[in-house]
């Protein structure tokens, strides 16, 4: 009696693993929800959260074919985790997506990055005003290459024309699933300039195969001497964020240890190391906080497109 009672009170005092997480990225291996997949799925176990993460990747239409998935798969299951952000916002409302973000349990916003507008680094256009004005001059002849239709890059691109006085709906933007897809277009000349965020294209940049016009925060990224857009003189400032979202019909007991979890998590010494190595900003935001702000992120997400005419 006395060893199993001391077995009890050795398994008792061991930490109980959390659940089991698989967490879906809706879009092609490279980029950044894939990117925040495989961040969360290796320090969820390196920092003892979880005993076992996997990782799925489902790409296509913004996110909203693995959205639908995940909504269609997963309703009532606790171990079932999606990441996205501002560019599922936005390509849900261009492709009429019958399922949206209110169809799935918001747990936190996770992180911020600036856009980075660039371009190969044998291309002719030199500096952001260089670019303007071929885009003034004929904005069909600018093609640009960045994620999903609707999403943060477009966006983005329809902004700066409207800024410079360019129609955006002529704004000639050519849309890739995955960042990996789109940096391959860039580097290949298949577009004139790639919008995407700047941990995405940070390598190439300081190999020397991109140059950096512009980013679109309201601070320069630390390390470059590029302008922000309105240094340039191009009265824009943008922040994708990305998020994680865990299934719809699970309890609220579920969804606090989910939260409690992913905000363990961010508050590693791992976690807090990824973000400087990655060039991410700590968004964090949970709670009702992050539901009442992305219900607002969306209207102005649905405000914007609709200005530069991607929704009617």
């Amino acid at each position: 009696m006395k060893r199993l009672a001391a077995v009890a009170l050795l398994l008792a005092s061991m930490p109980a693993w959390a659940a089991d997480y698989a967490i879906l990225a809706p879009a092609a291996p490279g980029g950044g929800w894939d990117q925040t997949a495989r961040t969360m799925q290796n320090l969820l176990q390196k920092e003892g959260i979880s005993g076992n993460v996997q990782v799925t990747n489902v790409p296509g239409a913004g996110g909203t074919i693995g959205l639908a998935q995940f909504v269609n798969q997963s309703k009532g299951n606790p171990e079932d985790l999606i990441v996205g952000g501002y560019v599922m916002v936005g390509a849900i409302l261009t492709n009429h997506s019958p399922v949206d973000l209110s169809m799935v349990t918001p747990i936190a916003r996770l992180t911020g990055e600036q856009e980075a507008i660039v371009v190969p680094a044998s291309s002719d256009i030199k500096t952001m005003a260089d670019l303007i004005a071929k885009l003034k001059a004929d904005p069909g002849s600018v093609a640009w290459g960045g994620g999903s239709a609707g999403g943060t890059d477009h966006i983005l691109a329809g902004l700066i024309a409207k800024a410079v006085g360019v129609d955006p709906t002529k704004v000639n933007y050519i849309a890739y699933s995955g960042g990996g897809e789109a940096l391959a277009a860039i580097l290949g000349n298949q577009v004139t300039v790639g919008i995407s965020g700047y941990g995405e294209f940070e390598s190439q940049i300081e190999a020397g195969t991109l140059r950096l016009l512009a980013l679109s925060g309201d601070v320069r990224e630390p390390g470059t001497d590029a302008p922000t857009l309105k240094e340039a003189g191009v009265d824009v400032s943008l922040e994708n964020w990305r998020m994680v979202a865990a299934a719809p019909g699970i309890t609220d007991e579920e969804k606090a240890a989910i939260t409690a979890d992913i905000e363990k998590l961010t508050k590693s010494d791992a976690w807090k190391a990824e973000l400087a190595n990655r060039g991410w900003d700590d968004r964090f935001l949970a709670g009702a906080e992050f539901e009442a702000q992305l219900k607002a992120d969306i209207e102005a997400t649905r405000e914007i497109l609709t200005q530069i005419g991607l929704v009617q």
